[in-house]
């Protein structure tokens, strides 16, 4: 793999040796398969396509100085595919397939691994998919997963410097009460117009607020929104916002650093008063936010200085790399080791 120019990969998609499948008809999991091709054979009328029946993961691999290969929070990743799998009716797949299934695709791709210092890991993309040929409004009853890894760099373009991000209340990612704490597809799709609109206006990233009352943060595009102000950690809380395990494990290190952590629901009005702010997600750990305008008001809140990261965020983001690498104790026992 000499020819990967490492410290220069885009966040995207680079074929590898091989994918891991199952396929469960009837409840009943089969076997996982090892398939060289990154193509799939679906029945036109597969639920997937028709009736959104899809959910997946997004988890990195990393090569530590020691040359170990960690898997960051693995159980975890296959802890929430259940909880999205059910959430729209499909059948989740047991968190010992799923665990096997992330190991073993390592082991086969792990030259695709990147080195240690390089600013790049190994991204998988498990996820699920309704297959069983539907055409009435009804659960599928056959289904395929599949996990296939690629090495990505960074998610930001502009690395761990501050982002601009724009506040919108006139488009919604999820209603209350819908699919929004779930990783399917459908969420990201819609949230696609703000977000690309965001990016036209000269914005990295868009903020939502809640769909109910338009008076709460909510979701920050792909990725949870946090705030800091004294020594607290601040992030929402709400059944339209995605569990995020990199949220989660901030939650946890912060509280190991001596910090106050709420997560509760935020007022938008907050936004004057926070230290710090930044949207946090598996692809990109930490994107620490500079600027925040609110697109209906105009109003813009600022944070930091000198165009850096707050000290608080950067403590957050180095402590969370150092674990994922094995640089520091992994005290809550969060990487699995690839040997």
């Amino acid at each position: 793999m000499s020819t990967i120019d490492w410290k220069n990969l885009p966040f995207g998609y680079l074929k590898t040796n091989c994918n891991l499948r199952a396929h469960c008809k009837d409840g009943k999991w089969g076997d996982l398969e090892v398939h060289t091709s990154d193509e799939i054979s679906l029945s036109i009328a597969s639920s997937a396509l028709h009736y959104g029946q899809e959910c997946f993961e997004g988890m990195k691999a990393f090569r530590g100085k020691d040359g170990k290969i960690r898997i960051f929070r693995l159980e975890e990743n296959a802890k929430r595919m259940q909880q999205s799998a059910e959430g729209i009716m499909m059948q989740p797949v047991p968190i010992e397939l799923f665990m096997e299934a992330c190991k073993k695709v390592v082991l086969l791709n792990q030259e695709f691994v990147p080195p240690f210092e390089s600013g790049a890991s190994l991204y998988f993309r498990p996820f699920l998919i309704g297959t069983g040929p539907q055409v009435g409004v009804a659960p599928s009853k056959d289904y395929t997963f599949i996990v296939f890894v690629t090495p990505v760099g960074p998610y930001s373009k502009t690395g761990f410097n501050p982002i601009d991000m724009q506040l919108v209340r006139d488009m919604d990612r999820a209603a209350p009460l819908g699919t929004g704490q779930f990783k399917v597809g459908g969420n990201y799709a819609s949230s696609l117009r703000a977000s690309e609109r965001a990016k036209k206006e000269g914005f990295n990233l868009v903020l939502f607020a809640d769909a109910a009352e338009r008076k709460y943060i909510d979701e920050a595009g792909p990725a949870n929104f946090f705030a800091i102000k004294g020594n607290k950690y601040i992030t929402p809380q709400s059944e339209s916002i995605l569990k995020s395990i990199t949220n989660m494990s901030l939650r946890q290190i912060a509280t190991d650093l001596g910090m106050e952590v709420e997560q509760r629901p935020v007022l938008i009005t907050e936004l004057a008063d926070f230290d710090e702010v930044g949207a946090c997600g598996t692809a990109a750990v930490i994107m620490p936010v500079k600027k925040i305008v609110d697109r209906e008001s105009g109003k813009t809140y600022e944070y930091g200085k000198d165009g850096k990261a707050g000290a608080i965020s950067t403590k957050l983001y180095e402590t969370l790399r150092a674990i994922q690498y094995g640089e520091t104790e992994d005290k809550h026992h969060w990487n699995t080791l690839i040997e």
